[in-house]
């Protein structure tokens, strides 16, 4: 790990923590090794939470091509590990898995894009594809906060139980009813992250 991604991760983690008040649970449930974090969508607040709140090691992130068209921006969100994708992009899948295999571990939200309604919404194939090939666990994570977030608003990460690779595995040439279990499986467990207690932001 490079000393700018420290530098800038440091720096990072203390302005969110200065702006918000970041409430974290279930950080037990993070394994050792490599492994996918995989999250409900609200804001573009949501990946640099994850990133503050999952540990220093090194992560990439799957972003919308849109954030990299400033390049300042682009340039400081590529040294936090994110890269591009477009609707369609079926690339993705296999950068995924390479950045895996690489050892960093990857943070993605599954829905493909955000909800600002909170409401939890269904999963892009993506994320199972990446998780069949890539053959690591499944972090689930529930971020619960009001929608309009402003100074020292609370934001609560819950981490789930990871879910094992043979929970979500699927076929070389996998059926559309075994792609429907899986984004089931990982879905399911981020609602009821989200949803399955009343907890809330401020």
């Amino acid at each position: 790990m490079s000393v700018l991604y420290k530098g800038i991760y440091k720096f990072i983690k203390g302005i969110y923590y200065l702006i918000y008040n970041i409430k974290v649970e279930g950080k037990e449930n993070i394994p050792e090794g490599n492994f996918i974090i995989a999250s409900n969508h609200m804001s573009f607040a949501d990946p640099p939470v994850l990133a503050v709140t999952a540990g220093t090691s090194r992560y990439s992130f799957v972003a919308k091509k849109s954030l990299f068209r400033f390049p300042p921006f682009a340039w400081l969100i590529r040294k936090l590990g994110a890269f591009p994708v477009e609707k369609g992009d079926i690339s993705v899948v296999d950068r995924a898995v390479g950045n895996l295999k690489e050892g960093k571990r990857l943070v993605i939200f599954p829905e493909g894009t955000r909800h600002k309604d909170g409401k939890v919404g269904k999963a892009k194939t993506g994320v199972v594809l990446i998780a069949a090939r890539s053959g690591v666990p499944v972090v689930p994570v529930g971020l619960v906060y009001n929608q309009k977030l402003k100074f020292r608003s609370k934001i609560l990460v819950k981490y789930g139980k990871p879910i094992m690779p043979e929970e979500i595995s699927v076929s070389e040439k996998p059926l559309a009813s075994e792609l429907k279990n899986a984004k089931e499986r990982i879905m399911g467990e981020i609602k009821y992250l989200v949803e399955g207690e009343n907890h809330g932001g401020n």
